[in-house]
């Protein structure tokens, strides 16, 4: 969205064939390997995970009567889409348009060897698939990501999906065949989970349900753990019958909560994500949830993952 670049991005969108996508997309990939690389260096080493292209393609275009260009009105049409969380965004982008995931991934290799180059040292990149729901879509993804991978003699770098789907947990066993780690998006599997749509239901019926106790809590703030808890312990059992390693996370909101984070640890999952003004108090709540598994098992004496696993059933 930035000034300098949502000019040539709006080039990609508007262009008709993929030979004029492609140009578009040259222009591009500098200006996001350059932003990788500042992530890289700012880590310092640490791991980074890179979500691939997520938003529908129609939020980088102006509104209809915002413009009077009959091109852009044209694709404006075109892409428009009636509920547009649920429509043509994430892996199906990549699906529809493998160049801009191509792109991406160039993008990233590069810059982890760059960095490498100046700093002698190896970033950790990770690269995650949104919104996978089948398996073959993360099969299909893995490969043109290997591809382009291969084609700048870049090593290996983990590859993975986030799990936002309900369908996805419910077939994760399939789903890990292709992956390295999952990473639950906590936000869109709530909202996909329940039939609510955040944007709407917090500004209308949310916090009257709430208030009057049809519901515990506000679910965006606070993992459903009966619920959408249940699916994520689903596919993390499906997942881990597959790889038995599978790193498993969350990134959302409610990897901020500490409610959420004590749940998380509980069933196993290998760390959180969220926003930077939450990261602190999300420490605060992981470092406590470790000292209360120690805790239970010492006082039940049984291992310590043993307890945790019989608390959280």
């Amino acid at each position: 969205m930035a000034a300098e670049r949502l000019p040539v991005v709006q080039e990609m969108i508007l262009a008709t064939t993929t030979e004029a996508r492609k140009v578009a997309l040259d222009k591009l990939l500098p200006m996001q390997q350059s932003d990788f690389e500042g992530i890289f260096e700012a880590m310092e080493g640490l791991p980074v995970t890179i979500r691939l292209l997520d938003p529908p393609l129609h939020e980088f275009l102006p509104k209809l009567e915002e413009t009077d260009d009959p091109i852009v009105r044209e694709r404006i049409v075109a892409l428009h889409e009636f509920n547009p969380m649920l429509g043509t965004r994430g892996c199906r982008l990549g699906i529809l348009y493998p160049e801009i995931y191509e792109m991406q991934v160039r993008a990233i290799v590069r810059a982890s060897k760059a960095v490498e180059k100046r700093t002698g040292k190896r970033p950790q990149a990770e690269i995650m698939h949104p919104l996978i729901g089948f398996a073959e879509e993360l099969k299909r993804m893995r490969e043109l990501t290997e591809k382009v991978i291969a084609e700048e003699e870049a090593g290996e770098f983990p590859i993975g999906t986030m799990i936002e789907l309900p369908r996805a947990c419910v077939r994760a066993d399939e789903i890990a065949e292709y992956a390295d780690f999952f990473s639950f998006g906590t936000n869109d599997l709530t909202q996909t989970t329940m039939g609510i749509s955040r944007d709407d239901a917090e500004g209308k019926f949310l916090a009257k349900y709430v208030e009057d106790g049809v519901i515990p809590q506000n679910p965006f703030a606070s993992l459903d753990q009966t619920g959408v808890g249940d699916l994520m312990k689903l596919g993390l059992k499906r997942g881990r019958s597959v790889k038995e390693n599978l790193k498993a996370g969350i990134c959302g909101e409610h990897g901020g909560d500490p409610v959420s984070v004590t749940f998380c640890h509980g069933i196993g999952l290998n760390y959180v994500s969220c926003s930077p003004f939450r990261v602190p108090l999300a420490r605060l709540a992981a470092a406590q949830a470790a000292l209360n598994e120690v805790a239970l098992a010492s006082a039940e004496g049984r291992s310590i993952r043993e307890a945790t696993a019989l608390a959280f059933e």
